[in-house]
C-alpha cells in the first residue's frame, strides 16, 4: 500500500504526459528488476516507444518488429493484454498491456518476458495498479488540456465576435462623414467659400487618417492574434524611430507642444522598426487626444541594464487608477463621453502591449508628477562596437 501512495505522489509530480508515463515505467523497472518499453496512445498518434533504463533503448527499440508493433496497436485498439504469457497473440517477444483510462487508452506498456522469470501474482497486481493509476492522471490531464484548448477557441471566438461588431459600429460613422462631405462638394462646391472648402477637406482628411490607423491596428492584431507576426529586427537609433513616429501622428498634435530628450543620441535598439514606430505613434495620438491644447508631451529614453527604456509623457489631466488597470485590455478606452469617442475602438494600447511584449520588453503607465500620465516601455538595446583603425 506504501509504494502504491509513493507512486502515486511521483505520478502526480509529473510535468507532462511524457514524463508521466516514463515515471511509471522507471516504477516498474524498480518492481520487475528487467527494462521496460512504453509509448503513450491518442487519436491518430502512432506509437513511439521509448525504455528504461536509456542504456537498454537501442537494444529493446531495435527488437520492436513490424510484427511486434503490430501486437502493440491490437492493445491499444482492443483495450486489452496480449503478447507472451497471454493466450492472445502469444507468439509477440514481449507482454503488452494498455494503460487505461475511464474512457480511452492513455498509452501501452511492453515488458520483455524472454530470458526473464515468470512475473508471480503480486507483481502482476502492482503492475496493474500503477499501469491504471498512471491511465487516470494521464486521462485527467489530457481532458484538462482539451477543456483549456476549447476555452481559448471559445474565447477567440469571442474576441472575433467582438471585434467585427466594435468594427461595424465604429467605421459607419467616419465612411457616413466622408461620404456626405463628399458628395456637398459635389453638388454644391461652387455655392461654398473657401473657409467651408477647407473644413470639409480637414474633416475628409482627419476620418481617413483615422480609417488608415485603424486599418493597421486590425492587421497587426490580426498576426498577433494568428501567431504570423515575424519580427523583422535591426538595429535602429531611437532618435530616427521618435522622430519617423512624429511625422505620422494626428494633425491636432500642431496644438501641442511635443520635445524629445534623449539622453544619448547614439542610443540604438534592436526592434522590428515600423511595429515600434507604430506603438509611439498610438500613444502619442492618445496623448494629443486626452490633453488639452498647450500640452506637453516628452518623448524620452534612457539605458537601463541591457534594455532601453522609452518615456512618453504628458501633463494633462492624468488616468484613474481604476482606468489604469484596463488601459491595455482590448476594446478598452477611456473617457467614453468626449465628443469624439468614436474615435475610441480600444485597439490602440492593447496592440502596443503585444508589440512591446514581443521584443521581450514590458510596458506600463503611471502618474507623471505633478499631472499627467507617463507611459514606459522597455526595448532590447543594440551595442554597438567601435573599432579604431
Amino acid at each position: 500500500m506504501e509504494l502504491l501512495i509513493n507512486s502515486n505522489q511521483k505520478l502526480q509530480q509529473g510535468q507532462d504526459e511524457q514524463d508521466i508515463i516514463q515515471i511509471a515505467a522507471e516504477q516498474l523497472v524498480a518492481l520487475l528488476n528487467r527494462p521496460i518499453l512504453y509509448a503513450l496512445a491518442g487519436k491518430n498518434r502512432e506509437l513511439e516507444f521509448h525504455a528504461v533504463p536509456l542504456s537498454e533503448a537501442s537494444k529493446l527499440i531495435g527488437t520492436m518488429t513490424t510484427t511486434e508493433r503490430a501486437v502493440a496497436d491490437w492493445v491499444v485498439k482492443n483495450n486489452k493484454h496480449a503478447g507472451a504469457t497471454t493466450s492472445t497473440l502469444s507468439h509477440a517477444r514481449n507482454l503488452y498491456l494498455s494503460v487505461r483510462g475511464n474512457q480511452e487508452v492513455m498509452g501501452v506498456i511492453a515488458i520483455p518476458s524472454q530470458y526473464y522469470p515468470s512475473l508471480d501474482v503480486f507483481e502482476k497486481n502492482l503492475m496493474i495498479s500503477i499501469l491504471n493509476e498512471c491511465g487516470l492522471i494521464l486521462e485527467r490531464r489530457r481532458l484538462r488540456e482539451e477543456k483549456q484548448q476549447i476555452e481559448m477557441e471559445t474565447q477567440r471566438e469571442r474576441l472575433r465576435a467582438n471585434l467585427l461588431r466594435a468594427i461595424s459600429h465604429d467605421l459607419r460613422t467616419p465612411l457616413t462623414s466622408i461620404s456626405g462631405n463628399a458628395g456637398i462638394l459635389m453638388e454644391k462646391s461652387i455655392a461654398l467659400d473657401e473657409k467651408k472648402k477647407r473644413d470639409i477637406y480637414t474633416s475628409m482628411y482627419d476620418d481617413a487618417m483615422w480609417l488608415v490607423n485603424l486599418t493597421e491596428n486590425l492587421l497587426s492584431i490580426t498576426r498577433i492574434e494568428n501567431g504570423t507576426m515575424n519580427l523583422q529586427t535591426n538595429a535602429e537609433l531611437i532618435d530616427d524611430v521618435f522622430r519617423e513616429a512624429l511625422s505620422h501622428i494626428d494633425r491636432k498634435a500642431s496644438e501641442h507642444h511635443i520635445s524629445i530628450d534623449l539622453e544619448d543620441e547614439l542610443l540604438m535598439v534592436n526592434i522590428d522598426a515600423r511595429l515600434i514606430v507604430q506603438v509611439i505613434i498610438n500613444i502619442v495620438n492618445n496623448a494629443v487626444k486626452y490633453t488639452p491644447s498647450g500640452s506637453h508631451i516628452c518623448l524620452s529614453a534612457k539605458k537601463q541594464e541591457s534594455m532601453a527604456c522609452i518615456c512618453i509623457s504628458d501633463d494633462g489631466p492624468g488616468i484613474s487608477e481604476e482606468a489604469k488597470h484596463h488601459l491595455f485590455d482590448m476594446f478598452y478606452t477611456a473617457g467614453i463621453g468626449k465628443a469624439d469617442s468614436r474615435r475610441g475602438l480600444g485597439l490602440g494600447l492593447s496592440l502596443c502591449k503585444s508589440i512591446i511584449e514581443a521584443h521581450g520588453g514590458t510596458i506600463s503607465v503611471y502618474d507623471n508628477t505633478p499631472h499627467g500620465a507617463s507611459f514606459v516601455f522597455t526595448l532590447p538595446l543594440e551595442e554597438v562596437n567601435l573599432h579604431h583603425v
